[in-house]
């Protein structure tokens, strides 16, 4: 299947394979069709299992289900992600025009299987030996770690296995640091930190996983049933045909396809890249440079992971770690969902003048009411949703109802039908989009596990909140101080790893830190997903923005930059949620008339970023008029009444400046003025 459609501009279309290479570090194989479709088989049923463990669960518990669900997709990771470089005579398996596994992944998969079963031999049994394991118990759950770690390493690259085995050599050895030090515990030997990882619910069968085998792979099914029901191209030519004739129509059509498309692919680079192939002629023809449109395409893939009504992975982590329904979360993330993309149009609007860009129509694309009226059923299934959550029906069965009422609606399409063929391939696709985020999530249950057992995270809080009462005993600047170390932090950690495993990682090793400091669970943990999202576009390595600037043929580095001009307001918003009282408005939280005064200071503010990174107001904006803007964007942001009072009349004094400005430049005529 490939990402694209007509637009009457040469648009080159790019594979789920191309995507992919794109989207993962090391991609998955090329297998042989046979192969292919053994594989494919096999994750179709694990995701016929998977919908109807929702009705129907197992007898034995979470656990149990946890133990099968990483049996079922462990050894099939294994097999389809690339491992070692071989020799031939080794590897006599592999084949010349396809990247099949060869005997020793057929051999690590084959034992991942088996160390994957064995607890369920006796499985009671196994959980009451927590505190004495046997030395078959401890055997295999050491196999299983080293299988994991692998399974991650050719997922996700080396950082997450990497910092995994640091975290053991802490466990094990962080007895023997001097007893003064913070961070000395008592020590554990192997057989206790194996068993915790294995026979425990902090280990490889915690919340992470739990997470990706009871919500996140519903929602990669869903994704994949909505994709081959036609639901992404209806997106994509819905937003083309939405804006039509206006200069600034090319970058909203971007912009919303990139929200709309986010619900289908779920991933900020992935939908990047599909967005890319489709829409990067049509902007080239408009007048924009690669680099600019690029950073567009970044901010505009990005962004379906920060929106309600599906938001990334973490998100659903976020609500089992605060005990709160999805919806809950959901609501969090709508003051900040508007204030980001207004931001993304203000940006569009500022550099449609600036590149002086001009219309375009795609062509063969219908009228947005036709298209609303003809394949506007294609909502349907986001709003309900939305809809069940909201009478209290749990994600996990929302989603399912979703995906059959969006199987029965694709019979309304002759061309998009899901007939036996195709919703096969979905399923298929639904359980192998989860296979990176299933290793993942156990491979960081090792970080939970001994930050739970050696009480690592309230340490290390500890150890950030009194570097910063080091510098002053001001309790304000000591939260200051922390929030831009945690920002850093998250940030440089969201570079290596994916947004996933860096959320988890600073859960439990920086939301400690914030919370001790008067900051609200929800606040933290909201500040920590925003800043891991955002990880994709901050440079130096910013995948999303690598991705659309191999499409657009701009610069990697200027791309880098555009992107985060695009989404700057999503660094800075965050920081009102934990540095502010009011901050907590801005997750929906408290009266609507705080929640309301709130969204239009920090939409002030968002435009006041919106000159500083654009040089823009009603013309040309120079160098006085940018200085004035950041401080106050600064002062709106902290939402206090002063801080308002001084911010709003700055951008007042930058407005006036440049409305003089532009009368200047007029000169006695107004024919002269160009916008």
């Amino acid at each position: 299947m490939t990402v694209g459609i007509n637009t009457g501009g040469g648009s080159a279309a790019l594979s789920e394979s191309e995507v992919a290479e794109f989207e993962q570090e090391r991609p998955a194989r090329r297998l042989r069709p046979a192969l292919d479709l053994v594989i494919s088989a096999w994750c179709a049923v694990i995701s016929v299992g998977v919908l109807l463990q929702v009705f129907f669960p197992l007898a034995q518990g979470t656990q149990f289900y946890l133990v099968i669900f990483l049996a079922a997709v462990l050894p099939i990771t294994l097999l389809c992600y690339r491992g070692w470089k071989v020799p031939a005579f080794v590897n006599p398996l592999k084949g010349r025009t396809h990247d099949d596994p060869g005997l020793l992944d057929w051999a690590l998969a084959l034992v991942a299987l088996v160390v994957c079963l064995y607890p369920l031999r006796d499985f009671d049994g196994f959980l009451e030996r927590r505190q004495a394991p046997t030395s078959l118990d401890v055997v295999a759950g050491a196999i299983l770690l080293i299988l994991l770690l692998e399974a991650c390493r050719r997922t996700t690259g080396w950082v997450l296995p990497l910092f995994s085995l640091l975290f053991i050599a802490y466990a094990y050895y962080g007895g023997y640091l001097p007893y003064q030090w913070s961070l000395a515990h008592q020590g554990f030997n192997f057989d206790a930190i194996i068993a915790q990882f294995t026979m425990g619910t902090a280990g490889f069968y915690g919340t992470p996983l739990n997470v990706a085998a009871s919500y996140i792979v519903l929602f990669t099914i869903y994704g994949a049933v909505l994709d081959y029901s036609g639901a992404g191209k209806f997106f994509i030519d819905l937003s083309f045909a939405a804006f039509k004739r206006s200069r600034t129509a090319p970058g909203r059509t971007v912009t919303l396809a990139g929200f709309l498309l986010g619900s289908v692919s779920g991933s900020g680079t992935a939908t990047a890249v599909s967005l890319g192939t489709v829409s990067w002629p049509i902007l080239r023809r408009a007048g924009y440079p690669a680099e600019p449109a690029g950073g567009m395409l970044a901010a505009a893939g990005i962004g379906a992971i920060l929106s309600p009504p599906t938001l990334g992975a973490a998100a659903f982590i976020i609500a089992e770690f605060l005990q709160v329904s999805y919806l809950t979360v959901l609501g969090y993330a709508v003051i900040p969902t508007i204030l980001y993309y207004l931001g993304i149009l203000l940006a569009i609007e500022i550099d449609a003048r600036r590149h002086g860009t001009t219309s375009t129509e795609p062509a063969s694309i219908q009228s947005a009411w036709k298209l609303l009226l003809r394949f506007g059923y294609h909502f349907l299934s986001l709003f309900v949703i939305v809809g069940f959550m909201a009478i209290d029906v749990p994600p996990f069965k929302a989603v399912v109802y979703a995906v059959i009422i969006q199987l029965a609606l694709s019979f309304l399409d002759r061309e998009h039908r899901l007939t036996p063929g195709p919703l096969f391939k979905a399923l298929a696709q639904g359980t192998r989009s989860v296979l990176p985020v299933a290793a993942t999530c156990a491979t960081a249950g090792v970080i939970v596990a001994v930050t739970t057992q050696t009480g690592l995270g309230l340490n290390l809080a500890e150890i950030i909140v009194e570097a910063a009462r080091g510098l002053t005993d001001n309790h304000t600047v000591v939260l200051i101080l922390t929030v831009v170390l945690s920002a850093f932090a998250v940030l440089v950690l969201g570079l290596a790893v994916p947004v996933t495993a860096s959320f988890i990682i600073a859960a439990v090793i920086i939301a400690p830190a914030l919370i001790q400091l008067g900051v609200t669970q929800a606040e933290a943990y909201m500040f920590i997903f925003y800043y891991a999202v955002l990880s994709e576009v901050s440079p130096p390595t910013a995948l999303a923005a690598v991705a659309t600037s191999a499409i657009t043929g701009g610069k990697v580095m200027p791309t880098m930059w555009q992107a985060w001009k695009y989404t700057l307001p999503a660094f800075l918003v965050p920081f009102a949620f934990v540095l502010t009282d009011n901050g907590a408005s801005l997750l929906g939280q408290g009266n609507f008339v705080g929640m309301l005064w709130t969204l239009v200071v920090s939409a002030l503010a968002v435009a006041a970023l919106a000159v500083v990174t654009g040089g823009w107001i009603v013309t040309g904006a120079g160098w006085i008029e940018r200085a004035l803007c950041v401080p106050s964007a600064a002062l709106l942001l902290y939402l206090a009444p002063v801080t308002i009072a001084t911010g709003i009349g700055l951008l007042i004094v930058a407005v006036v400046i440049n409305l003089v400005r532009r009368q200047r430049q007029a000169g006695p005529t107004e024919g002269s003025v160009t916008e």
